[in-house]
């Protein structure tokens, strides 16, 4: 047996014993708790008939307090001796449709009852034509009065069986619910006692587990080291990668700033050489007539506002811009963005699907400026788009208490180059594009302290997903 046991490799031992007292200990702790529900029903059923029975006895008593009121009348003549008997008249309607309520679930005991509520009506009948029939002759006993004294006691009789019989039946039924509730108790107690049994055996088994073991913990804290050494030295690799990663993004960061400013330049330099070629037309004719001089400061003029629109379209693209927020429905500005791409759309013959989410809250933003945004990225769909099977999609939905807007085309799409520079100034693949309209649509956003990311790739349409505050 005990080479069998060396056999059985440690760690199998450890988790076939472990695993065995957790699916006893388990099975235990659901038998206690299916246990104790089943008591705690058993108890409530103890508690409902034992509220049956006091019911039963309180009906009882409202019977003999109008018995005793009626009989007290009778023999002192006095009218105040009927108290009992108004209000017991008063409590039997709602005792009875309590007790009937209680006992609905038994067919047996719910036309003992209804058999009592005859009973009992027949009573007050009786009583109260004996009431009448005193005070009619001057409260005197007459034959008639006795016979429905008679009568009415053969009817108290009659209900005071019912009710004795439904008691005994309840007693019965709380006899039987009281023995159920001590047999669970019993088996409750038992389930504990199992239960801390193997948890002892499972604590004894944990202690010779961990004496035999000790030594293999030493192995383990061993390998452990040498783990730590070797996490140490994937960690020093991991920083030298980093530190190159960061000297890839630094010179991909010096090209494209090279890359803004050589196109900055080509922009620049054309006005430039126009105003030199004015200022030195100037200079070589000081005598040039009016007309001439006008036009040459015209050139200058028109070139050096060029240059400096040129300067304000990149600051306007690169800085946060001032904001005058207002309280509006997403879906209404992207309705409005549409409108003003309207003329391009049915130019371009353009299939637009609007998924908008009704129940969306407003968002606080520019109105115009978040505009601007959307308008930009709709114009961008639309030049990726092949005139006449363009689709523009355009959804809108809350994710994370955040409103979410998807402008989707089906487009050429974008390669990993384009997608990696499309929101930088003046980077456009397009004939006669400025490369500013993404940036300034990233711009704005950012400036709500939103955030918007693009999914592409080559003819498969390009995705903006926008994400903005709510109010």
């Amino acid at each position: 047996m005990k080479r069998i046991i060396k056999k059985f490799r440690i760690d199998k031992r450890i988790k076939a014993g472990y695993g065995s007292a957790f699916i006893l200990l388990l099975i235990s702790y659901v038998l206690t708790l299916v246990v104790n529900k089943k008591s705690g029903e058993q108890s409530r059923l103890i508690g409902h008939t034992t509220a049956v029975i006091s019911k039963l006895e309180s009906f009882q008593s409202i019977m003999k307090d109008m018995e005793l009121g009626f009989r007290g009348f009778v023999l002192t003549g006095d009218k105040k001796m009927l108290d009992p008997y108004y209000q017991s008249r008063t409590q039997a309607g709602p005792l009875f449709y309590e007790l009937l309520k209680e006992i609905m679930p038994f067919p047996e005991q719910k036309n003992r009852l209804q058999q009592a509520k005859v009973l009992m009506d027949k009573k007050y009948e009786l009583t109260a034509k004996a009431i009448d029939e005193y005070e009619k002759n001057n409260r005197i006993i007459t034959t008639r009065l006795q016979e429905l004294e008679r009568e009415g006691q053969l009817r108290q009789d009659e209900l005071k069986a019912v009710i004795e019989a439904m008691q005994e039946s309840e007693k019965d039924l709380l006899k039987t619910r009281t023995e159920k509730l001590e047999d669970r108790y019993s088996l409750l107690n038992n389930i504990v006692i199992i239960s801390l049994l193997f948890a002892l055996l499972l604590f004894i088994f944990g202690y010779f587990t961990y004496v035999s073991e000790n030594r293999a913990r030493q192995i383990a804290n061993v390998r452990a080291e040498e783990y730590r050494q070797e996490l140490e030295e994937r960690i020093k690799e991991l920083n030298k990668a980093n530190k190159e990663l960061m000297e890839m993004r630094r010179l991909e960061k010096f090209t494209s700033t090279g890359r803004i400013a050589r196109t900055i330049a080509h922009e620049i330099r054309n006005p430039l050489t126009n105003i030199n070629l004015s200022v030195d037309q100037l200079k070589s004719e000081p005598d040039a007539e009016t007309e001439t001089r006008d036009t040459f400061y015209e050139m200058i003029l028109r070139n050096s506002h060029r240059i400096n629109a040129l300067i304000t379209s990149l600051l306007d693209a690169t800085k946060f811009v001032e904001l005058n927020v207002e309280k509006i429905s997403i879906n209404t500005l992207l309705e409005e963005s549409l409108q003003l791409a309207g003329d391009r759309l049915t130019l371009n013959n353009i299939t637009i699907i609007k998924n908008f989410s009704r129940d969306i809250c407003n968002v606080t933003v520019d109105k115009e400026k978040i505009k601007i945004a959307f308008l930009n990225i709709i114009v961008n769909a639309i030049e990726a788009m092949t005139p006449g099977e363009g689709v523009l999609t355009i959804e809108t939905y809350e994710q994370n208490q955040k409103c979410v807007v998807i402008i989707s085309d089906n487009g050429s799409g974008m390669d990993e180059e384009t997608l990696n520079k499309l929101f930088e100034p003046y980077y456009s693949k397009k004939a006669k594009g400025t490369g500013l309209g993404l940036t300034n649509a990233e711009n704005i956003v950012l400036s709500h302290k939103g955030s918007i990311h693009v999914e592409s790739s080559p003819g498969s349409g390009t995705t903006f997903i926008i994400t903005l505050n709510f109010s």
